[in-house]
């Protein structure tokens, strides 16, 4: 299996896992799509970029240690990104009835899982 192929069966994985997200989408750290499921993949891969990038920033000025994720909340629902690894990010918008918890649980594994990957 390609390593393409192999990041497309992460991402159903990860829509299988969490049904409630709206999108999810892989994305390099400097903001281009590499797997998604949205239409607006190139905005949103790099807005993705972009948050991970500050929180580290906020991170590491805070002396937070290494960002772990970055949490984007309004009334409608949450964006959520994940460092995978040094070369990825993991973007997840979710319902503001989705269960956090859990797409924390599972989320921080797939982005484990594509850190390998990137």
């Amino acid at each position: 299996m390609s390593k393409h192929e192999q990041l497309q069966s992460i991402l159903r994985e990860i829509k299988q896992a969490l049904p409630e997200l709206r999108s999810v989408v892989v994305a390099s750290t400097d903001g281009l799509p590499i797997v998604h499921d949205s239409a607006d993949a190139p905005r949103v891969a790099a807005m993705a970029a972009t948050a991970l990038g500050l929180g580290k920033r906020i991170s590491q000025t805070t002396d937070l240690g290494p960002l772990q994720e970055t949490i984007v909340r309004g009334n409608d629902g949450y964006f959520v990104v994940y460092a995978a690894g040094n070369k990825g990010v993991l973007a997840l918008a979710a319902p503001a009835d989705a269960n956090l918890g859990l797409i924390h649980l599972e989320a921080r594994d797939f982005a484990a899982r594509l850190a390998q990957l990137l």
